[in-house]
């Protein structure tokens, strides 16, 4: 693990795992990656899960027509009132209306920025239903810290981070947060 900085944030203690840089480099590759996983460009659709997902697939479209030449339909999808654990997170409400195009018999990417229990995944999933029924789906993560409690793995990896239970990746995108990078507790 290469860690640049430390820095504290809500006063814990926090490790740079990847700088602006790197994560820019990381969704070039991950792009390169969904170019050369399918077969036409022009059945895909990426969905990005509300909220930083939501940035993260909209640069991977960019990424997508910078090297291709061709504009892939891009969407949003709030997965909120879809989780099997809403009832213990009281906190939660919806952020914003989800933006989904025509996904019937589309090749779906869905992107997130961390996958941990599966569980947002998996309201991702039972959200899509409600918007038409693609071909297929697969899942994209800037980062994959294990721990799944649910049956659900990417197709698309960043950066696979070994973590504790306790410890907490955070995932800082300039859209939401000002700044481009990755940290860890502790």
């Amino acid at each position: 693990m290469n860690i640049l900085t430390q820095k504290i944030w809500n006063n814990i203690i926090m490790n740079v795992l990847l700088d602006s840089n790197e994560l820019t480099k990381t969704l070039r590759r991950l792009a390169h990656e969904v170019i050369e996983n399918y077969v036409d460009l022009r059945n895909l659709v990426i969905i990005g899960i509300v909220t930083r997902g939501e940035h993260i697939a909209k640069r991977l479209c960019e990424i997508i027509s910078q090297i291709e030449k061709i504009d892939v339909p891009y969407g949003y999808i709030d997965v909120t009132l879809y989780r099997d654990d809403l009832d213990h997170r009281k906190s939660l409400k919806p952020s914003k209306s989800s933006k989904v195009p025509n996904i019937d018999g589309k090749d779906i990417l869905l992107v997130d920025d961390v996958l941990f229990e599966g569980r947002t995944a998996r309201a991702a999933l039972d959200a899509l239903k409600d918007f038409g029924r693609p071909a297929s789906v697969k899942l994209l993560v800037l980062v994959d810290r294990g721990h799944r409690k649910l049956p659900i793995s990417a197709d698309f990896v960043g950066k696979n981070i070994s973590t504790n239970l306790k410890q907490l990746i955070k995932v800082n995108i300039l859209e939401t947060d000002k700044k481009d990078c990755i940290e860890i507790q502790g």
